[in-house]
């Protein structure tokens, strides 16, 4: 699906190499989404990821949105 060009320029803007980048998505497309241990644990990943600290209350706000399918199905709907 994506080339290693697509993963080279997100790694260089990002520093997050492509085998990080695949364990998420794995988990992601593996995990159970409605279950809120799988969601916090990726949430904890990509903000250790990012170097950006969730707030508890924001971790919430995103759990339940997510469990209660108040996000886009598709992500060109998100931008």
């Amino acid at each position: 699906m994506f080339n290693n060009n697509f993963f080279n320029r997100v790694e260089k803007k990002t520093n997050v190499d492509k085998d990080t980048i695949l364990s998420l998505a794995e988990k992601l497309q593996n995990g159970n989404m409605k279950d809120k241990n799988t969601i916090h644990e990726v949430i904890t990943e990509i903000s250790k990821l990012t170097g950006k600290e969730v707030s508890k209350e924001k971790e919430e706000k995103i759990i339940a949105a997510i469990t209660k399918d108040k996000i886009p199905k598709n992500i060109d709907k998100m931008f």
